[in-house]
């Protein structure tokens, strides 16, 4: 059950910081960095916990 709430959540976190934009229409680089960790977490409890397979 905490793994599919973690895939949620760091799937949220990762949209929202790969989709921010400031109010002058360009990406930030902390948001851009942030929520490419979050991806990469999220699809590592995927990939490996959840769905087995890789590992």
């Amino acid at each position: 059950m905490f793994d599919y709430i973690f895939v949620i959540v760091t799937g949220g976190v990762a949209y929202h910081g790969l989709t921010h934009f400031n109010e002058d229409g360009e990406n930030d680089i902390g948001h851009l960095l942030f929520g490419s960790i979050a991806l990469l977490f999220c699809l590592r409890v995927l990939f490996v916990d959840i769905l087995q397979l890789i590992g």
